[in-house]
């Protein structure tokens, strides 16, 4: 019995429909990095396991894959895992390869990652991340350039966003006037989840971290708070009187919401206290993007972090990122219909033939065209001409160019419209202008 073919849960296969989108933004992605000076640089697929563990936080550390050994000295080989991220072989890089790198160093990178998560809707384990990242200075200019880095990508989607901003020291200082400074990163990983469980919901698991009843009861003001920007920063500069860490978080959000308004950024941007992100190595800034018009989780979302090279022996490097998720963007494009409609085909035209010497003539005019720079297919075999009219149907392909005895005895071509029906007979030269126009 044969055996029926399957893929894991939680991956997917890409036709040439998807991919041609995909492209779409992995391109638009790319252009808007590299208009900021960003470089591309890639990582393996896995790393020692060692180089992942105690990065992500507890609940992360459960959703790296691991990978058997094999081999003759599998027993004495290192274990190795999928990356769950990008950020993390980043760090692991920088520190490998300082040797050969100018700081700040301003990288990007698109390849895929990997979690052992529960697939749904918006949430796969095999999915492209692009990151960028400036490493190497403290300087709050970064943020200001991820954030119009964010204003720009999404403007030439032509998604709609808001982008939620917090700083992890502002948590931290809200922690230790609560009186729980040692719950920082309990408190942190539950309120990152009020969006999606609700108030009460963080309470109860508040409680089971081991939050007093008072320090729970101390937060909700806190998470409550309302008002516009300057207002909510006013407003915490009080509460956050007594804590040291929590009036500098207060400071750094104030100068990047200064660079902001004198860079003039117009995106929908919002001071959300409820914003944790879940990782453990921010430090400072973090960033989340939500689609205002597709019922989807984040997708982007990034922060500063100050010394998560530490951990593999260079201390002290300040860094920030984002990171793109490429196949949440791709759903809300899908969703919203928002792909250009030229990315159905990326051939141009097609050529269809009645017979064997007029396909040897076609060979010619395809060649041209191709060093014309045109996108151009020949019908491999001069079969019924309904046949080579729909495969350019299938694949939206909006010209044929028709061959026949008495094209090729004038020395041209019939040109079809496939989107109008119109025909024309033309030369090269006037197939090339009407391609090129």
């Amino acid at each position: 019995m044969a055996q029926k073919p399957s893929i894991p849960k939680g991956t997917r296969d890409f036709g040439q429909v998807e991919m041609a989108r995909r492209n779409y933004i992995f391109d638009t992605i790319k252009g808007v990095f590299s208009l900021y000076g960003f470089q591309q640089i890639e990582t393996p697929a896995m790393e020692n396991i060692g180089t992942l563990m105690g990065k992500y936080g507890e609940e992360g550390d459960k959703l790296l894959f691991r990978i058997q050994n094999s081999g003759e000295k599998a027993a004495l080989a290192p274990e190795k895992g999928l990356r769950y991220d990008l950020t993390v072989p980043f760090a692991r890089y920088v520190v490998q390869h300082r040797e050969e790198i100018s700081f700040p160093f301003k990288r990007f990178q698109i390849q895929p990652v990997w979690r052992a998560d529960r697939p749904q809707k918006g949430r796969y384990r095999e999915f492209y991340q692009c990151d960028v990242d400036v490493i190497g200075s403290d300087s709050l200019i970064g943020e200001l350039e991820l954030i119009q880095i964010v204003e720009e990508v999404y403007r030439r989607l032509g998604i709609n966003v808001c982008l939620h901003i917090n700083n992890r020291k502002i948590l931290a200082g809200i922690a230790e006037v609560i009186g729980a400074p040692d719950k920082m990163i309990d408190i942190t990983v539950a309120i990152d989840k009020l969006d999606k469980i609700g108030v009460d919901a963080v309470n109860d698991e508040l409680r089971e971290r081991g939050l007093s009843d008072e320090a729970v009861a101390a937060l909700q003001p806190i998470l409550n708070l309302s008002g516009s920007t300057a207002e909510k920063l006013a407003a915490l500069r009080t509460i956050l009187a007594s804590s040291e860490v929590g009036l500098k978080g207060v400071e750094e959000m104030e100068e990047v919401f200064g660079l902001i308004e004198t860079t003039g950024v117009k995106l929908n941007i919002e001071l959300d206290l409820c914003l944790a992100r879940g990782l453990n190595y921010y430090t400072g800034a973090i960033f989340e993007v939500k689609a205002l018009d597709a019922q989807i989780g984040s997708i982007t979302g990034g922060g500063r972090y100050d010394n998560l090279t530490g951990i593999f022996g260079l201390p002290g490097v300040s860094g920030v990122g984002i990171s793109f998720g490429a196949d949440r963007i791709y759903d809300v494009l899908t969703e919203l219909d928002l792909f250009p409609k030229e990315l159905q085909s990326e051939t141009q035209i097609l050529f269809a033939t009645f017979g064997t010497d007029e396909l040897r003539y076609a060979l010619r005019w395809v060649k041209a065209l191709r060093e014309a720079g045109i996108t151009t297919e020949i019908f491999p075999e001069p079969t019924k001409m309904k046949k080579q009219m729909g495969y350019a149907d299938s694949k939206h392909i909006p010209f044929v160019a028709i061959v026949g005895g008495d094209e090729m005895a004038q020395n041209k071509v019939m040109l079809k419209n496939m989107a109008s029906g119109e025909q024309r007979l033309v030369s090269l030269e006037e197939l090339l202008k009407a391609l090129k126009s």
